[in-house]
């Protein structure tokens, strides 16, 4: 059985940082790819952020220059360092971990981001 758990969310001013933290695990549990999204109120959820096992990494506009991912392959784990926050990344941020044949979801964790 596959588990996916976040860790790191809270409550920052404007302007501050953040770091979440997710870290799957299973038996034999081999991952390509790590992502992630996040989900505001009222809104649907978007994609942040992604990271393959060799490096590779994407992120969405609104957080280009601010946001850094990266994971650590012998832990399964995924990170995101959230700098220079704003009030519209407020949102529950969730992980998804991708294995070749099905993707797994954490249950999220709040970050809010008060002006």
């Amino acid at each position: 059985q596959v588990q996916v758990v976040e860790s790191g969310g809270g409550l920052v001013q404007a302007g501050g940082s953040l770091r979440v933290s997710c870290a799957a695990s299973g038996s034999g549990l081999k991952i390509t790819l790590m992502a992630w999204y996040r989900q505001a109120p009222g809104k649907q959820r978007e994609l942040v952020a992604q990271i393959t096992s060799d490096g590779s990494t994407n992120y969405a506009d609104s957080v280009k220059g601010r946001f850094t991912i990266s994971r650590d392959n012998a832990k399964n784990t995924v990170y995101l360092q959230m700098n220079s926050l704003k009030p519209e990344d407020t949102g529950v941020y969730y992980c998804r971990s991708t294995t070749w044949s099905n993707n797994y979801w954490g249950r999220g964790t709040q970050v809010t981001v008060s002006s």
